[in-house]
């Protein structure tokens, strides 16, 4: 049972409603439709309801999210397997949902979505793909890697993609957190 009362357009002030548009209307709502960002009523989806309470907060929040999925260098692929991993870990239901959905469209396979659910490494050649999936399941069993294991990763990834992916794990699984806090999925 969420524990949140859902927030419906028509009962938002007006930094509620400019949150409300910019997860509606900004580059989450552009292009396929692969999950609704809201329910039946038009209230919002997963963790941008709880997102409402504070804008102030949510709105950089959401910002962020945009920046990781249309902003970072970060290859399509990567990101959705990065965003699976976290929800794996997590058990979120939501994150689950929305990036299988996403990873279909980016190209991951079904065995590729069913090892990421399973909280398993598919079989990946690509080497980038999986130094960014063990970076991601480093981060997500308490982020220590040693000097060695460091510097293979950022080797192979790069800096920019280190932190990209570093931010992209914690976001994911602030979100995860908060849903289950919220239990809002």
């Amino acid at each position: 049972m969420p524990r949140l009362s859902p927030r419906r357009p028509a009962d938002l002030d007006g930094p509620e409603r400019a949150l409300y548009d910019a997860v509606t209307g900004g580059p989450r709502a552009q292009g396929p439709q692969l999950f609704p960002l809201v329910d039946a009523d038009g209230g919002l989806r997963g963790p941008f309801e709880a997102m409402l309470r504070s804008p102030a907060v949510g709105g950089p929040l959401q910002a962020l999210g945009v920046a990781l999925r249309y902003g970072s260098s970060l290859a399509p692929r990567v990101r959705e397997m990065a965003v699976l991993a976290v929800a794996a870990a997590w058990d979120s239901a939501f994150e689950r949902e929305a990036h299988e959905a996403v990873g279909r469209h980016v190209g991951l396979t079904e065995d590729e979505l069913a090892a990421l659910r399973d909280g398993a490494v598919p079989a990946l050649a690509d080497p980038v793909e999986r130094a960014a999936l063990d970076l991601t399941r480093a981060l997500l069993a308490g982020g220590r890697l040693a000097d060695a294991d460091y510097e293979a990763l950022a080797g192979v990834l790069g800096e920019r993609q280190v932190f990209e992916l570093s931010t992209l794990v914690g976001y994911y699984a602030t979100l995860a957190l908060q849903m289950r806090l919220f239990a809002t999925c």
